[in-house]
């Protein structure tokens, strides 16, 4: 892959694959700009050789065309203030207006284009549509590691259409790599890997590699009680994958047998309901009453948790420990983020797998204290458990 400090953009016009993809409330405005962030350093090194930038991203998952609530366009002001200069807008990526706008940029200028998810072509992985995309420039930039696991027009497709030498990978692709091949190939002992989530499933492939690399294994979230049902548990009704219990037990195993510590939450905070106003008590995992279902790990999870995750060196961190979006069982979550973060500046490599974790590390504030987040959850754990990604090997 080539990267972007071998490339000089001097005359050029980039095509900019980015994941502008943030969070937006009721009235339009984003309530978290991390990713924006993230792609500004390959961006400003763009314009700083003397090229001009055309932004490509998706935004949500719009049905049957465009919307106000997904297009990019509000998102113009905010990138306004993040560059320090204006950033033109020219709507629809396969209008007339789009291409005029494109042929006629100035180095160091910038053009946002609107959703490319607008076009159904686009997760389709069209190659007609990715063939009329490449025409807006002359060399491809692919910084979209949160969308590089789908073989998209714009994330993989498209850079078929220019030669080879003319296709890079960003700072934040290139980031995302570095940072994930370091804890896969380089960790430092004890190396802990914590996983959340409602799931198993989601999870399956990425527990498994971990087995093989890793000195513990936590688990936590809704897919820990599909364990405590492997070991014999009652778990009254709490969520449960009832398909996946084999699994869970040999995974139970399979750790057992490489010397994995795998550590399950011994009690949870449970509620009598799916809601932060319902009635809590603590009970252990494996005697959860019937009508009630476990939402975060209890008290004594918790400070064991932390205390393993405060000993390690390299930390993985993926899922959160419980409903943390209801205040009420966020605790769980709050301690491994303060862990992670208390280990991190004691000298261990932290890295925060994007999604839910990432969002509870920033809500925090302990973005600071960690040694690396994450910007693509699904991206990264493809990675991880060893998938090729669609968006990178595009790259060549």
């Amino acid at each position: 892959m080539k990267t972007l400090d071998q490339y000089n953009f001097a005359g050029h016009r980039a095509v900019v694959r980015v994941d502008f993809n943030v969070p937006l409330d009721d009235e339009l405005r984003i309530t978290d700009d991390t990713r924006i962030r993230a792609a500004t350093p390959t961006i400003k090194k763009i314009l700083a050789d003397g090229g001009s930038v055309v932004l490509l991203s998706h935004m949500g998952r719009p049905k049957g065309g465009p919307d106000k609530k997904n297009s990019l366009y509000n998102l113009g002001l905010r990138l306004q203030q993040e560059y320090g200069q204006q950033v033109k807008f020219g709507g629809d990526v396969l209008g007339q207006e789009a291409t005029d706008m494109a042929n006629n940029l100035q180095p160091g200028e910038i053009l946002l284009l609107d959703n490319v998810r607008f076009y159904a072509e686009e997760e389709k992985g069209d190659p007609a549509f990715a063939q009329q995309l490449a025409r807006l420039g002359d060399v491809y930039v692919n910084d979209a590691f949160g969308a590089a696991h789908r073989r998209h027009a714009s994330t993989a497709v498209m850079a078929q259409y220019f030669a080879p030498e003319d296709r890079v990978g960003g700072y934040l692709l290139q980031s995302e790599l570095d940072n994930a091949k370091k804890v896969l190939d380089h960790p430092e002992h004890p190396f802990t890997a914590i996983m959340g989530g409602a799931k198993i499933s989601d999870k399956i492939e990425i527990i498994e590699r971990l087995l093989d690399k890793v000195d513990n294994l936590i688990i936590g979230g809704a897919m820990a009680y599909t364990f405590s049902v492997a070991e014999g548990g009652s778990i009254g009704n709490s969520l449960l994958e009832a398909d996946k219990v084999d699994l869970a037990a040999s995974l139970i195993q399979k750790a057992k047998e490489k010397g994995v510590n795998l550590v399950l939450p011994g009690d949870s905070l449970i509620a009598n309901k799916f809601a932060n106003d319902a009635d809590v008590e603590v009970a252990g995992n494996h005697s959860i009453p019937v009508g009630w279902m476990g939402l975060d790990i209890g008290p004594e999870s918790r400070e064991i948790f932390a205390d393993i995750i405060r000993d390690s060196k390299t930390i993985l961190w993926n899922g959160p420990m419980g409903v943390f979006e209801m205040s009420n069982f966020s605790l769980g979550t709050e301690y491994v983020a303060r862990a992670v973060a208390e280990a991190t500046e004691n000298g261990a490599y932290s890295l925060i797998g994007g999604g839910d974790s990432a969002a509870a590390v920033n809500q925090l504030g302990y973005s600071n204290r960690v040694s690396y987040i994450s910007t693509g959850g699904g991206a990264l754990l493809e990675y991880m458990e060893g998938k090729e990604l669609p968006g990178v090997a595009a790259l060549g």
